[in-house]
């Protein structure tokens, strides 16, 4: 029994409308676990190509190198967080 929410049918929603065929997924360490799950789910809703990051993820400013040169279309990074505009920047 999970005790989060990885909200993937959001994600699945993002890949559908960009048509992305091949995805990057970027978790942290706590839901690498769940890295097959997701990927799974993700590629029988979607039909792409999901490649799981294994590398770290510190956040927003951990982007993985080199994704353009392996073909991804889009990235899809996990975080415990939401992102929140700040306003005044």
């Amino acid at each position: 029994m999970r005790l989060y929410n990885p909200e993937v049918e959001k994600a699945i929603a993002k890949i559908k409308d960009s048509k992305a065929k091949t995805i990057c997924v970027q978790l942290p360490d706590g839901m690498k676990p769940y890295a097959k799950e997701i990927s799974d789910q993700i590629e029988e809703e979607t039909g792409a190509r999901v490649l799981i990051w294994l590398g770290s993820n510190f956040g927003a400013c951990d982007i993985p190198l080199g994704l353009n040169r392996m073909g991804v279309d889009l990235l899809i990074s996990w975080g415990h967080n939401k992102f929140h505009k700040k306003v005044g920047w």
